[in-house]
């Protein structure tokens, strides 16, 4: 694509390995090599198809070294495209082998064996090119004279011009003979980018500076690269003059890229992918990634990026110990992003978890899929089965100390209830998981041997508690008011204790998240104990959004408690690409927001009707009417603040909630601590809105 001169300068400077080409009629390709030698270029493109290595049949041509240089094409005067002139030097391997004859008879061989050996070599050396998001393959057809031809000597080169390339984009290089010899050779060139764009890091922020002229309009896009597929945008616009725009640092991920380019026709796109090796990058890429169940025996990992990891499952048992790696008798599975997996399963249970591993061996992610189908983890217990030869099998018991043979005389519990657990597994009262012809797995419940050996503590304890009773009754002037005195302890501590609220919003932008810090501070003064994730970060970088939001969600239902959804515009798109009725907004997308990685986990309670009294939404008046909400979150109450705060509290309180005239003084006590975040975002028209960013994340800056 033909780039003005001026940007080319910026870019190359005074740089000695800039030439100027010919100029040509048209884009065409041209190959030249070193004296005495002859090659030729193929008219077409070629497939960029390797093979496999072969053997030699005697000396051969192999390329031994790549050198590239920077060219210019110039169509006009002014308007020229950068170009990588690539040179291969070759050299003669391998060597004729003596024939048997010769060795045998002392040299009276047949003389046409002699022959090859006075006659020169030709290859067709092929060159694959790949810069984003162009890749080529070219075919060279070498010849070498006899004169020439000296085994392990270098022969000369030859030289390609040329391909095309755009400013700041990374080339690959290979190439290799056709058959192939030898392994292939391959360079990798970072080309000059434009210096008007320049990424640099303050504390938690990286600062993409563009030091361009005040009337210089250009084009500024953030993707996601992918390895298969095409190319994720996440954020676009147009500028112009110098800008410095903010990404937070849990925006970062190894595959964002920036691209930026003139508003001119024809202007060349600068794409650079500065976080790469990024230690943060990496840690927001396992953060981000999530597991998601398809059916009942299929998953897929969904991440921003590629993942080099591997997957197996585990099992783990109630009460916090580490999941326990079902392997062997299972093997790790390669995991891909966005790929399919099927599990090799008979049956699904919810104490089946899925560990994902990286290429280091280190545990980065870990979910028990079934956890909100099936229930909670249950007090089961796994056999694993052994099949050896001559129908040969043997039982253990999966516990955190191994794998407990059965029957055993240890002092572990399976091993006690051993007897038990074989005549449960014979009589068919198991649930057989997984089957090969290597062995099987089986999960066991224990829950009614655990009735029978607290039997006789729970008699002891009616037995007491009748006793007691009885005393009670021999002194029922004292126990009315102890029991007076009691019911009163209880009712205070639960006023005092108030109900939970877990408050989920979408991350728009900094003056948003004041405001939902400042509700979320006035619903303190009420009875309520509110969980944010504004006050958890540390917390939620630690764990991750999903696993922090299961245990909040899961610690907040146990209690009987409310989770408040709190929409706003870049709520109500998120909620809407997961219904696929439209597309999210970019700046919802952050791994720091809660709001997203808790879809997974919502949207199931309210399809399965669950939502009712488990839920309730909200919006502000004059940022979302609550008609946007999508039909499906509109099945709980949705209130409008600040104008209905007393219905909105009424909800919160239940059942407890106080008497009309005491929910409106609180209602007024709410609104007069929220009136000043609200002034603040919602400002008189004609000055920007505070936190509102050019970029995700952060406001602009120029």
């Amino acid at each position: 694509m033909p780039v003005p001169w001026f940007l080319l300068s910026l870019a190359l400077g005074r740089s000695p390995i800039v030439l100027s080409l010919e100029r040509l009629v048209g884009p065409q390709d041209t190959t030249h090599c070193s004296p005495g030698l002859s090659c030729h270029l193929w008219d077409s493109d070629i497939l960029c198809l390797p093979g496999d290595i072969v053997p030699a049949p005697g000396p051969v041509l192999a390329p031994t070294h790549l050198q590239t240089e920077l060219v210019l094409r110039c169509r006009k005067e002014t308007y020229c495209d950068l170009c990588v002139r690539v040179a291969v030097h070759l050299a003669v391997h391998g060597h004729w082998e003596e024939p048997e004859d010769e060795e045998k008879f002392g040299g009276a061989a047949d003389s046409g064996v002699e022959e090859p050996r006075n006659a020169s070599l030709q290859a067709q050396v092929v060159l694959s090119f790949q810069a984003y998001p162009t890749a080529r393959c070219v075919l060279l057809e070498v010849q070498v004279p006899a004169a020439l031809v000296q085994f392990g000597q270098s022969v000369g080169s030859v030289v390609y011009d040329c391909f095309e390339a755009a400013l700041g984009s990374e080339v690959r290089i290979w190439s290799y003979t056709q058959p192939r010899y030898e392994k292939e050779l391959n360079l990798t060139q970072q080309l000059p980018a434009l210096p008007w764009l320049n990424v640099s890091a303050d504390g938690d922020n990286v600062h993409l500076v563009l030091n361009v002229s005040e009337e210089q309009h250009f084009g500024l896009s953030l993707y996601w690269n992918q390895v298969q597929g095409p190319p994720k945008p996440r954020w676009h616009k147009n500028l112009t003059g110098p800008q410095i725009i903010t990404l937070n640092h849990t925006d970062l991920v190894p595959c964002l890229c920036i691209q930026v380019w003139p508003l001119e026709p024809d202007s060349v796109r600068t794409n650079i992918c500065p976080f790469r090796e990024d230690p943060r990058a990496h840690q927001n890429l396992w953060r981000a990634a999530r597991l998601r169940l398809l059916t009942l025996q299929s998953w897929l990992l969904d991440a921003p990026c590629s993942l080099p990891a591997e997957a197996a499952l585990c099992w783990q048992a109630p009460g916090g110990d580490p999941c326990q790696p079902l392997v062997p008798p299972l093997s790790w599975e390669n995991v891909t992003v966005d790929k399919v997996l099927e599990f090799p399963l008979l049956k699904v249970h919810p104490n089946l978890c899925v560990q994902q591993v990286n290429s280091w061996e280190k545990l980065q992610l870990q979910e028990c899929l079934w956890a909100d189908s099936l229930g909670p983890l249950k007090d089961d217990v796994l056999l694993l089965e052994t099949r050896g030869p001559q129908d040969n099998r043997s039982l253990c018991a999966l516990e955190p100390s191994g794998c407990t043979s059965l029957p055993s005389k240890a002092s572990t519990r399976a091993a006690r209830l051993g007897e038990y657990l074989l005549q449960d597994l014979q009589s068919g009262q198991c649930l057989q998981l997984w089957d090969d012809d290597l062995g099987a797995l089986w999960a066991c419940p224990m829950d009614k041997y655990i009735h029978k050996r607290w039997a006789l503590l729970w008699l002891a304890c009616l037995l007491f508690a009748a006793a007691l009773s009885l005393i009670l009754l021999l002194k029922k002037d004292h126990a009315k008011g102890w029991l007076r005195l009691l019911k009163q302890d209880v009712r205070s501590g639960a006023a005092a204790r108030g109900r939970a609220a877990l408050l989920l919003y979408s991350a728009d932008d900094s003056g948003f998240e004041r405001l939902v810090g400042a509700l979320a501070s006035a619903l303190c003064q009420l009875p309520l104990r509110v969980a944010v994730d504004l006050w958890s970060r540390r917390e939620m970088s630690a764990q991750g959004p999903v696993a922090w939001f299961h245990a909040q969600r899961r610690q907040n239902l146990q209690e009987g408690g409310v989770v408040v959804l709190l929409f706003s515009p870049g709520a109500v798109a998120l909620c809407s690409e997961w219904l696929q009725e439209g597309v999210s907004a970019p700046g919802a997308h952050g791994p720091h927001d809660a709001f997203r990685a808790s879809l997974s986990c919502v949207l199931p309670d309210f399809l399965q009707g669950r939502a009712p009294g488990r839920y309730v939404g909200a919006c502000f008046d004059r940022l979302l009417h609550p008609d946007s909400v999508p039909a499906l979150f509109r099945t709980v109450p949705v209130f409008s603040l600040p104008s209905q705060l007393p219905d909105f509290l009424g909800a919160l309180l239940q059942p407890r909630a106080p008497r009309p005239g005491r929910l409106q003084e609180r209602a007024e006590q709410v609104s007069r601590a929220l009136q000043p975040a609200l002034d603040s975002y919602f400002h008189p028209p004609g000055t920007p809105a505070p936190g509102r960013g050019l970029g995700p994340g952060a406001g602009d800056g120029t």
